[in-house]
């Protein structure tokens, strides 16, 4: 009775003590001088730590609130002697940042003035203490958000994780050593591809030293110099094959000591076989066994577990550590001096030390193989490179390596060969297949002139081109480093893990400890050997490996999937908000449309054929800049047209143009050209309102005096954008169009493709206005456009979706990338999103319920009513199992497949066009639309306007304002 109350008295303090040693404040309290400033980071979590702060007067301050709750009292705070005040965001870290400039004690408050604290403001003399004090370091409860640097020049580095980290517990603990380090900022830590990346301040802190602070937690790291190359993809390869294989002799080395041990305990003590050796049941046998296993087969996992611990932090080496020590070392003083306990206490549980260690081992190995296929994607996008490229160098090829390739070069391709580099095409023409960048399948045909993308196949012809952007700025080498960051990055869901995992370790020991105390009060005889038993138990069952592993492996698959599919993923955070959305917004030109006009319709009238009416109507058009007369003389020439040189050429304003072609009086222009002309356009009006109403623009065209017919030019509508947006119709999503165009002409295009609703006669500037609308309507809006005007509208959005084929501005504002520019991509990455979510979902849900049932049930909860406890062994088989589960589940979005478009359902619709708000409240004068010619135009840069009847009439020409003039009724008549 006495020794029970003194064992839970004991555990009680130790409780105590562990939550002092691991959430406990450090003591230094004074603010650390980073560069210009001085900087100390204040936890808030129901008060602030440190609530006295020690800070020097003049030199400016910045202040780092780690805010680990929610709830209005610590929303803000406030300095009310210095004029300054923040407000907190929950859960995450906020900086803020002024000039202490006057000394004293000052206090400071939350908004409620509810939390309290001090700041004591003292003159330059404690120079030397300020400098020089160590840094104030507090336990990170919340990871991921570290303290932002002032603006200034920062450099990027990457750390490839080589040993020690198995758990979220420890992308905790690197994350928290390199948060309080001078200069150090924007750190992530990815257990899943075994990747620390962070920004840091070269003139506060090297690489060198980033690198010496997470080996002196425990963890061996190595720098990537080149990050996406192929030597160093070629390098870490070869480390992870290291790896596997060191792990692989450990755990051969484990499991054949530890068999022997194990199988004649079991078959002596399970099932009572009696011609087991006596050898093989001897202690001193068994200790000799499991010594070497226990010392060098679990060393990589005891450093780890020792070092967290000398740095107040836990991961899932101190449990296991913790609880092989504690049966090894029990099992030890049976060995070497069993007198010391009474005779049904010496019990050795070596068989228990060697399987624990042989199946953590296992289960290290197989993770680690079940990892490396997460990263396929990266190793394919690396493997299309060429390794070697032909140029052309002082008259003579040569082949070179292709890191030796300049901007400039000329590069020569033969048929069946890899293009080296990105380029232009300056001789000859081919097909190329571009489908492992683009993600397109069918062959594309590039000719002099056209931009060309390194990785691609060379497939008929030969050809060459001019390097134009070679090593780390190819298009390959940028998505190479898109999909790296994006694997590297932090998705919101994962916050909640390691918020979880931050406290997981240290909970698992406080309840390991409970269950000692509870069994030695409560349990059965022999009450310590139950106690110890169940103890470690707990300790070895739990798996906080699986929360961390949960996300990023998810994350690391689902990015690559991406980039095999032509979708670049900026980050794991787009990943996971582009499953949310609600609403997409589409720019009509550039992304449902080509971008560009071309030839639709020819209407020939009677006495003339179509190719011939062509022929003139394009010769007329010969030398026109304009886009619509550029795109039937391109629609002439693709049919193989012999075009004439125009002559006697005459232009009338907003109107059309009169030439000769081959003898012939030829006009191309407006209806009211040919009207002016005498002659009746009736025959052909109905067919020119027809097409007007498709959204295409007409043109009216006379020979020799006589209406020849009409050819229509139009942005035509992308071959695929109806099914792509009736897929994502099928996907729950509201597809919105926003367009610059007039509302008749942005109503025949959304009825082509089926979009319900548009937002027409937005002016670029307002397209991040109607957006921040939308989302007003409290729900998730994705933009996709191609445009420089698109940008702000992109950023405005919660999913801002470039395509890949449009400015480079655009590109940047946007969270994911198309590069094959078809909207079908939009499709593939918002399913891609819902799997991999999905896929998330899972693995959290199950890391979840495997910690909140294994747990319980290692302390011994289904012993009072079934009699059933948990092996240590079965205990390090569960946990072997759970981390294993999860990675499996992970490599399974490694199947995942687009699923074709399909037809598009054949529907009937009306889309409700929404006029842009700006030009609602500007009123119907922001285009008008010239009555003479029937051009709109901005009444701000009219030519000419008039007043007639009390209304203002605007002209795009003078000779429109004349011919107005001088009969108004005819035209006032015609609107």
């Amino acid at each position: 009775m006495v020794s029970g109350i003194v064992i839970a008295l004991a555990g009680l303090a130790l409780i105590g003590f562990l939550s002092w040693f691991f959430f406990g404040s450090r003591q230094a309290r004074t603010a650390r001088v980073t560069g210009n400033a001085q900087e100390i980071v204040i936890t808030v979590k129901g008060g602030y730590s440190p609530d006295i702060i020690r800070v020097r007067k003049g030199v400016p301050l910045r202040l780092v609130f780690d805010r680990q709750e929610a709830g209005d009292c610590s929303e803000r705070v406030v300095f009310p002697d210095f004029h300054v005040s923040k407000t907190l965001a929950p859960f995450a870290k906020t900086t803020l940042e002024f000039t202490p400039d006057k000394a004293g004690e000052f206090g400071f408050a939350c908004g409620m003035n509810m939390l309290h604290g001090t700041i004591i403001v003292e003159e330059k003399e404690s120079e030397s203490a300020l400098t020089h004090e160590e840094p104030h370091r507090e336990f990170a409860r919340a990871v991921g958000v570290g303290p932002q640097l002032p603006a200034g020049q920062t450099e990027k580095v990457e750390f490839t994780l080589a040993g020690g980290v198995t758990c979220a517990s420890c992308a905790v603990n690197i994350e928290k050593g390199l948060s309080y380090l001078p200069g150090v900022d924007d750190i992530k830590v990815n257990v899943g591809n075994d990747r620390v990346t962070a920004s840091y301040d070269p003139a506060l802190i090297s690489p060198d030293k980033m690198q010496k602070a997470i080996e002196s937690a425990g963890y061996k790291v190595r720098r990537r110099s080149q990050p996406g190359s192929t030597e160093t993809e070629d390098r870490e390869s070869a480390a992870r094959h290291t790896e596997r294989r060191e792990l692989a002799r450990r755990l051969i080395i484990a499991a054949v000591l530890s068999l022997p041990v194990v199988f004649s305990v079991m078959a002596h003590d399970l099932f009572g076989v009696t011609w087991i050796p006596s050898i093989l049941l001897n202690r001193w046998f068994q200790l000799a066994l499991i010594t070497p296993v226990m010392f060098y087969c679990g060393w990589p996992i005891h450093r780890t577990g020792w070092l967290t611990l000398s740095h107040r932090t836990a991961d899932m080496n101190t449990l296991i550590t913790i609880g092989t020590t504690a049966a090894y070392g029990y099992s030890l003083v049976v060995t070497v001096a069993p007198g010391i306990l009474p005779e049904n206490l010496r019990q050795v549980y070596f068989e228990s030390v060697g399987v624990i260690i042989t199946l953590i081992l296992f289960g290290r190995l197989i993770e680690a193989i079940a990892k490396g296929g997460t990263g396929e994607a990266i190793r394919k996008l690396i493997g299309l490179q060429a390794r070697t490229a032909r140029v052309v160098r002082e008259g003579r090829e040569q082949d070179i390596p292709i890191e030796e390739v300049r901007v400039g070069d000329v590069v020569i391709v033969r048929p069946g060969e890899k293009v080296p580099v990105d380029g232009e095409i300056i001789e000859g023409r081919s097909t190329l297949d571009e489908s492992m960048v683009t993600g397109e399948s069918l062959p594309v045909t590039r000719d002099k002139g056209d931009s060309i993308i390194g990785a691609t196949i060379n497939q008929t012809g030969s050809f060459r081109f001019r390097a134009t952007r070679v090593g780390k700025d190819t298009m390959l080498a940028q998505i190479i480093q898109l999909v790296e960051q994006a694997q590297g990055s932090k998705a919101p869901i994962q916050r909640l893990a390691d918020l979880v995992a931050s406290r997981f370790v240290p909970g698992v020991i406080f309840i390991a400890i409970i269950t000692f105390i509870v069994w030695y009060n409560f349990g059965p005889a022999p009450a310590l050997i139950f106690s110890l038993v169940n103890a470690v138990a707990v300790l070895i069952i739990a798996c906080p490996c699986a929360l961390g592993l949960a996300t990023p492996l998810s994350i690391m698959v689902g990015t690559g999937k991406g980039a095999q599919n032509g979708i670049l993923i900026r980050s794991a955070e787009a990943l996971e908000t582009a499953h949310k959305l609600k609403i997409l917004v589409l720019d009509k030109t550039g992304t449902i449309t080509k971008g560009k006009p071309s030839l639709t319709d020819i209407v020939p009238a009677d006495g003339i054929g179509a190719d011939e009416l062509l022929r003139l109507v394009a010769s007329a058009e010969r030398s026109s800049e304009h886009p619509l007369g550029q795109a039937i003389v391109q629609s002439a020439r693709d049919r193989g047209l012999v075009l004439t040189e125009p002559g006697n050429f005459e232009s009338f304003t907003g109107q059309g143009i009169k030439v000769a072609v081959d003898g012939r009086s030829v006009l191309v222009g407006t209806r009211y050209l040919l009207e002016d002309a005498g002659m009746p356009t009736a025959e052909l009006e109905k067919q020119a309102e027809r097409l007007a109403a498709d959204g295409k623009t007409v043109m009216y065209a006379a020979v020799d005096g006589r209406p020849a017919g009409i050819v229509a030019v139009a942005d035509t509508v992308k071959e695929e954008s109806a099914a792509a947006i009736a897929a994502l119709k099928r996907l729950g999503i509201e597809v919105v169009m926003i367009t610059g165009d007039n509302r008749h002409t942005a109503a025949a295009i959304a009825r082509q493709v089926g979009i319900e609703r548009v937002l027409a006669e937005v002016l670029p500037q307002d397209k991040a206005l109607e957006v921040k609308r939308l989302q007003g309507e409290n729900k998730l809006v994705g933009m996709v456009g191609d445009g420089i005007n698109d940008a702000p509208a992109l950023a405005q959005a919660d999913i801002g979706i470039a395509i890949g084929t449009g400015a480079d501005v655009a590109i940047e504002s946007s969270d994911i990338t198309l590069i094959s520019g078809e909207l079908k991509g939009v499709v593939t990455a918002i399913s891609l999103s819902r799997a991999a979510m999905r896929n998330i979902r899972q693995n959290l849900t199950f890391a979840f319920i495997y910690n909140s049932i294994g747990i319980p049930i290692a302390a011994g909860a289904l012993y009072p009513a079934f009699g059933i406890l948990l092996s240590p062994m079965i205990s390090a088989a569960a946990m072997a199992f759970s981390s294993l589960s999860v990675v499996s589940n992970a490599n399974r979005l490694r199947s995942y497949k687009p699923a074709p478009l399909g037809a598009p359902a054949p529907e009937k619709i009306e889309p409700r066009v929404e006029v842009s708000e700006r030009k609602t409240q500007e009123g119907a004068m922001a285009t008008v639309k010239d009555l003479v010619c029937g051009m709109e135009i901005d009444p701000k840069t009219a030519a000419a306007k008039m007043d007639y009847k009390s209304k203002t009439y605007y002209f795009c020409a003078l000779s429109c304002r004349d011919r107005f003039k001088a009969d108004p009724e005819k035209y006032v008549g015609k609107r």
